[in-house]
């Protein structure tokens, strides 16, 4: 097999349901899960608006990219040639692939939502809630773009694979939302109060609990994968003639 072919085969198996072409499915699906279930509470809990317009193109800024450039980077891993293909009739949207995305956003849901919905009750003002809810909705969002760059791998093992867009993605994110967070004219422009104290340090500990959670449900997701594959066909010999 010639080099051309070895490659485009490597890169074909690598775009199956456990490779890179599931990555971003699994991220656009949950990312908007929160998303839609932070503007829902509005009508369920009789809350005030929590984003507007700026709030939801500060979040397409970082999607955008994550998929655009993120996950295409990423490399195949490792053992993608021992998989057995991908079968032909095989749906794009996998109801493993919706449940383990739906479980992922309703994880970063349930953080956010809190925020917004108990913080009041310790005297946050409603754009203090806003700013706690937003930074904790994109660290969230980031916790998710850790867990799907890899279905096989630990996020440390993935954390220590080269990705040079996640590189420049990320710290850009980070200084972004410190600026929503640090400076009084964005901080206006974005309607979020001051948070001091104990407030700063939830949503980096609400982000690195989701992590954590789905990276200790992530096995429970191989073995779906793994029961899900097609038994690997045996080579037709072909007859003599």
């Amino acid at each position: 097999m010639s080099t051309c072919s070895l490659s485009a085969a490597t890169a074909s198996r690598a775009e199956g349901e456990n490779g890179r072409l599931n990555l971003p499915i699994v991220f656009i699906l949950a990312v908007n899960v929160p998303i839609a279930g932070l503007a829902l509470m509005r009508l369920l809990f009789g809350m005030p608006l929590l984003f507007g317009p700026v709030h939801i193109a500060f979040l397409e800024m970082v999607i955008d990219p994550v998929c655009a450039l993120v996950f295409e980077a990423e490399r195949e891993e490792v053992g993608v040639m021992q998989r057995p293909p991908r079968p032909a009739d095989e749906p794009l949207f996998s109801w493993p692939t919706v449940v383990w995305s739906l479980l992922q956003g309703c994880m970063v849901l349930g953080i956010a939502g809190s925020a917004a919905l108990f913080a009041p009750g310790y005297g946050l003002d409603p754009d203090q809630v806003r700013g706690l809810a937003f930074a904790t909705l994109v660290l969230g969002v980031v916790a998710l773009i850790l867990i799907d760059r890899s279905n096989s791998n630990t996020i440390l093992s993935a954390l220590l694979r080269p990705n040079r867009a996640l590189a420049v993605v990320l710290p850009i994110v980070a200084s972004l939302l410190a600026v929503t967070l640090f400076w009084a004219p964005a901080r206006d422009l974005f309607r979020f109060g001051v948070l001091e104290g104990l407030w700063l340090a939830v949503p980096p500990l609400a982000g690195i609990g989701v992590l954590l959670a789905l990276e200790a449900l992530k096995p429970l997701w191989r073995m779906v994968l793994s029961a899900r594959e097609p038994a690997a066909r045996p080579a037709v010999k072909a007859e003599p003639a």
